[in-house]
């Protein structure tokens, strides 16, 4: 399994969360938050990776990557930060839209 499919199957159920939340929670305004986080992450992604991937912490099977990099940090290395900043917020509105409804 190449890190790509890994990564379109994790991203395919944070997709599904997202959009679950996108229609029970109406307003942009979350979204606005959660794309400049997701920003914020990715640069901090792209010089951490960089650096850990440069001194040797961690390496990639060279079969099982695209060969699109940033730096030296392999593209598919980023899907784990998009993943993150978008399911954790889409859960928290959730979990916060149902507590709401129950108060309600």
């Amino acid at each position: 399994m190449t890190y790509w499919t890994l990564n379109a199957i994790f991203l395919a159920v944070v997709a599904l969360v997202a959009i679950v939340a996108a229609v029970r929670i109406r307003s942009t305004r979350p979204w606005v938050a959660v794309a400049i986080a997701l920003g914020v992450l990715l640069v901090m992604t792209a010089v951490f990776d960089n650096v850990m991937i440069g001194i040797g912490l961690v390496g990639y099977e060279p079969s099982l990557i695209s060969g699109a990099f940033i730096g030296i940090a392999p593209l598919e290395d980023f899907a784990y930060a998009i993943a993150a900043a978008v399911l954790l917020p889409s859960l928290w509105m959730l979990l916060g839209a149902t507590e709401r409804e129950e108060r309600a």
